[in-house]
């Protein structure tokens, strides 16, 4: 495989490892994508934008909010990567997502392009830096609709 195709699947599968540790509540893997002054930048949505300059504060904020009761689906696709030399890349990716808080009767579901920069490490690839823009949110209660959820076993709970 040619370099460059070489790159573009690793750093596919680094996005996509990011999305399953997250979604799964595995936050080893999850801080394993992430350089060690990785910039995160979430927002807005619900009001609020976040803003993280390490990965301990992200890993741990993603930790403390998506915790064993937040159930979350993220999905991306239609990548755009771009290398800025042979270390250094950046990618926009199409995001749907959803979160469903059963304590609260909330669920959430959306979409936004994420706009992510990744280096080369000793380790491989890893995101330096990750923000999205959204596209839409669309929040509802989940109060009087009869609504069950079970949460399954690949979830680090």
């Amino acid at each position: 495989m040619a370099d460059i195709a070489r790159d573009m699947h690793d750093i596919k599968q680094v996005k996509y490892r990011y999305l399953r540790a997250l979604d799964s509540k595995h936050w080893d893997d999850f801080a394993q994508t992430l350089v060690e002054d990785v910039r995160g930048d979430y927002g807005p949505s619900l009001g609020n934008e976040l803003h993280f300059t390490d990965r301990d504060a992200l890993v741990d904020f993603m930790r403390t909010s998506l915790g064993p009761t937040i159930y979350t689906e993220h999905r991306v696709d239609h990548p755009e990567i771009t290398f800025d030399g042979p270390d250094e890349a950046s990618a926009t990716w199409y995001l749907q997502d959803r979160v469903i808080a059963p304590e609260f009767n909330f669920m959430l579901i959306g979409a936004a392009f994420y706009h992510d920069r990744y280096r080369r490490t000793d380790e491989g690839w890893k995101i330096s830096a990750t923000s999205y823009d959204r596209t839409y949110d669309a929040t509802m209660s989940l109060e009087g609709l009869n609504f069950n959820l079970k949460p399954g076993r690949a979830l680090n709970i």
